[in-house]
């Protein structure tokens, strides 16, 4: 189960996450760079905080190397120099597309960062999924490979980080998984209810922003290792049913 924070915004939060013993730690970050997001970052902050979670996997007193924790760079429809930029400067592996940007923009973002990952943000409520399969469809059409589809809740004037969650029996009935990019679950996802949604939908990773913050919207370690705790413990106990 991937398991992926949204919103960090400093490096004592960064330094703290890399502490974490790896059963504790997400899987990856995501780094906010739109400028209309309360968590939305800057340049000077996202290099700092890369370069501590990129001492997340050096060996310990064990002498054993860890998986580091990745910084995902979170765009919504940023000008395509800019996302290149970032990707660029900041080394970034896996790129998050969060606003309307058109296939066609996609598959110039992929041609000028060459193999980066990149996850597709798409927002789903009652009405279904038709017009994003329209999409992907166009996407694979020019060469588009989306490394996973992150699924939020359609809110409307908003490009995400609501808390509001997508349907999720919608979402396990109706989301093509054999076709489509893997499902990644995002949207009101907490500590105390992400268990009960990845049994619900069954999807391949999830993210969480808000559901791991504190009341004054300052990101809560002990919420964190406790999301993602719950988090793989679900996901194990799902392949346990299925093996059985």
């Amino acid at each position: 189960m991937w398991v992926k924070v949204c919103g960090i915004r400093d490096t004592a939060m960064a330094t703290a996450l890399a502490g974490l013993p790896e059963a504790d730690r997400p899987d990856a970050v995501g780094l906010n760079f739109f400028s209309g997001s309360r968590r939305c970052v800057d340049l000077r902050t996202a290099e700092s905080i890369v370069a501590v979670l990129g001492k997340s996997g050096e060996s310990g007193e064990s002498g054993k190397s860890s998986k580091s924790i990745e910084a995902v760079g979170l765009f919504v429809d940023a000008p395509l120099d800019q996302v290149v930029s970032r990707q660029r400067e900041l080394q970034l592996g896996t790129l998050q597309l969060h606003g309307d940007e058109t296939p066609e923009y996609v598959a110039e973002l992929q041609q000028a960062c060459g193999g980066v990952r990149l996850l597709r943000a798409i927002r789903v409520g009652d009405s279904g999924l038709g017009e994003w399969g329209s999409y992907l469809q166009r996407c694979t059409e020019l060469g588009v490979e989306f490394d996973g589809c992150l699924v939020d809740a359609r809110v409307e004037g908003q490009f995400g980080g609501t808390g509001e969650s997508p349907p999720w029996s919608l979402l396990a009935s109706d989301y093509r998984g054999e076709v489509w990019p893997p499902l990644l679950l995002a949207g009101g996802l907490r500590p105390d209810n992400v268990g009960r949604a990845i049994g619900e939908v069954s999807p391949a990773g999830v993210d969480t922003a808000g559901g791991v913050e504190n009341e004054d919207g300052e990101m809560d370690l002990e919420a964190v290792v406790q999301f993602v705790r719950n988090a793989r413990a679900a996901a194990g106990q799902s392949r346990g049913e299925t093996d059985g």
